[in-house]
């Protein structure tokens, strides 16, 4: 995407939000204007109390005095919170519309790519990373008023009381942010190394997993405790320094602004004696030192930001290219109509024989049509002809329209694929992909609210690399959640009963069916126990020869279907 202020550019977020951040301006000038009463109360009561001693005020002064710094701290942390509200929201609004810009943009992405990067843990690294823009975001937006707008009033403050030593005080702050500056490349690079040695852990962790028996079996397993221990150990150490760059650098900041106080201490107490550069009382002295105080510790937050950012940056840099140049922004799901599928071939790069021959079928709205066949037939190949990820011979229309030359299966075809491919995220996360809206069909269509409200955190609930905190049912489900709550006109789900038992499976495809109704199902399984309630069945069978026709015809056309079907019913009975 090439507009001025794409998704590819961090100002098209800001102002995507500018309702949110109007409100948080608003909140954050006065918030942090009302806090340079604070040095200013602080100041009186030092020189109320010190009156008081001297005979010239009474008591109750000072408790009226007292009672409006009260109030005046009321109000401020009111405003505070109105603030601090709207700079969560926006970040939310922000991390929810930038993972769609993305999601919008890998689901787009040929199958052959995605397989390339490896899907789980790509996804995974962007979530990581967009979290960790949204969060250099938040952090500037609360910053620019709780660091810039605040040190300006305290400078103003400052220069009122006494310009001379206020020019002389504020040298230090600045070699906090100079500091700072300085360790840019040392921080960024540590952080860098530290994604890339997580992500690294990660993928070796899930193998360990995925593969632990066939290590044993064949030997491996303390080879791959070796190599999982190197990762381990290289993941702690770059995580050390990392850590260790941005935490341990803010106290040197504060001490660093903090040297500016020595000259508070020499030269405003002449000030006090009347012996200075101008006449102060101990109101003016308590008053000068205490705003100096919070200006050095917000400015050694505002170096503690840039690292922040600068820890964002690097993020943004990976996720950068997930952002730009979005085929098909604007796509929205096509409408329903008539498939037509002609006399279809399909053979992989490099192969002679075709895994797909002569497939042939018309559906309409409303109809779920079986696919099956022996085992390695060829029956997730022929979903994916709907994905038009490479070439075939035929054509697959869509209301007349050839689909991957005059219509984009992104539009038309919602996939839930053999491998569930879940992310490293939450349940919702992995539903949502980005995407506002309402769940509860969704979660309803594949039987989730039991399982959901069994766990910790709801449907907050973290399922690791994967989704390897969750059983091979609830991963499928949640695959199948993710392929309703997308739906399209034309919905192909591979195998989604593999893992659930039969009762499970009967309240999916009751809940399902009104749910897709206006959908064409192309319901891919082995299991055939349901398959007499379907309007069509595929039969891919020897050489990739598909045979369209209905449960009914197979039984007594096709001996393998029915020799199939029947040893089901047998084992089931």
């Amino acid at each position: 995407m090439n507009q001025k202020n794409g998704p590819d550019r961090v100002a098209y977020y800001f102002l995507k939000e500018k309702k949110i951040l109007a409100v948080t301006t608003v909140s954050g000038l006065l918030y942090n204007v009302g806090l340079v009463l604070a040095p200013w109360f602080e100041g009186q009561l030092a020189q109320y109390i010190a009156d008081i001693l001297g005979g010239s005020r009474m008591a109750k002064d000072l408790i009226l005095l007292s009672l409006a710094y009260v109030l005046s701290i009321f109000f401020v942390q009111a405003m505070r919170y109105v603030k601090r509200l709207y700079v969560r929201r926006f970040a939310n609004e922000t991390s929810l519309l930038m993972k769609q810009v993305i999601y919008r943009h890998l689901i787009r992405l040929p199958r052959k790519k995605l397989l390339e990067k490896g899907t789980g843990s790509l996804m995974t690294r962007v979530i990581s990373d967009v979290d960790a823009c949204v969060e250099g975001m938040r952090k500037f937006t609360t910053e620019i008023f709780d660091t810039g707008v605040v040190m300006v009033a305290y400078v103003a403050m400052l220069l009122y009381y006494d310009w001379r030593l206020t020019v002389l005080v504020l040298l230090f702050p600045p070699a906090a942010y100079i500091l700072a500056g300085k360790l840019k490349k040392v921080i960024t690079t540590a952080g860098r190394l530290s994604k890339e040695s997580a992500g690294r852990l990660s993928s070796a962790t899930v193998d360990r997993i995925r593969n632990a028996l066939t290590y044993r079996i064949f030997g491996e397993e303390k080879a791959q405790n070796h190599r999982y221990e190197d990762h381990l150990v290289d993941y702690e150490k770059k995580m050390i320094r990392s850590n260790l760059w941005e935490n341990t650098m803010e106290p040197l900041y504060q001490v660093i602004a903090m040297t500016g106080a020595i000259f508070i201490l020499w030269l405003g107490g002449k000030n006090v004696m009347g012996i200075g550069w101008t006449d102060w009382n101990i109101a003016a002295f308590a008053t000068f030192l205490s705003c100096f105080t919070h200006l050095a510790v917000k400015s050694s937050h505002a170096a503690h930001l840039f690292n922040a950012v600068q820890k964002a940056e690097v993020s943004w840099a990976r996720i950068h290219g997930y952002l730009s140049d979005i085929p098909g922004e604007d796509l929205k799901a096509a409408t329903p109509d008539m498939l037509s599928v002609k006399n279809v071939s399909f053979t992989y790069p490099g192969g002679e024989k075709p895994v797909i021959r002569d497939f042939s079928l018309t559906a309409k709205p409303g109809e779920i049509i079986g696919v099956t066949g022996k085992i390695a037939s060829g029956k997730s190949t022929l979903g994916r002809l709907f994905l038009a990820e490479s070439p075939f011979a035929g054509s697959i229309t869509w209301g007349g329209r050839e689909l991957g030359k005059e219509m984009d299966p992104a539009g038309l075809v919602s996939y839930m694929g053999h491998d569930p491919e879940l992310l490293s995220a939450t349940i919702e996360d992995n539903i949502r992909l980005g995407r506002p809206g309402n769940l509860e069909e969704a979660l309803h269509g594949a039987d989730l609210e039991k399982d959901i409200a069994s766990f910790p955190e709801g449907i907050h609930t973290a399922i690791g690399e994967g989704g390897i905190r969750l059983s091979g049912g609830q991963q499928a489900r949640i695959a199948l959640a993710k392929a309703l709550y997308h739906r399209r006109p034309l919905v192909i789900l591979d195998d989604p009963f593999a893992a659930v038992d039969y009762a499970t499976e009967d309240h999916i495809l009751a809940r399902i069916r009104p749910l897709l109704k206006d959908s064409i199902v192309l319901l891919i399984s082995h299991r055939l126990r349901f398959f007499p309630s379907l309007s069509q069945v595929l039969w891919v069978g020897p050489e990739g020869k598909v045979d369209t026709s209905t449960h009914e015809k197979l039984m007594e056309t096709n001996g393998e279907y029915r020799k199939m079907y029947t040893l089901q019913n047998r084992v089931e009975n």
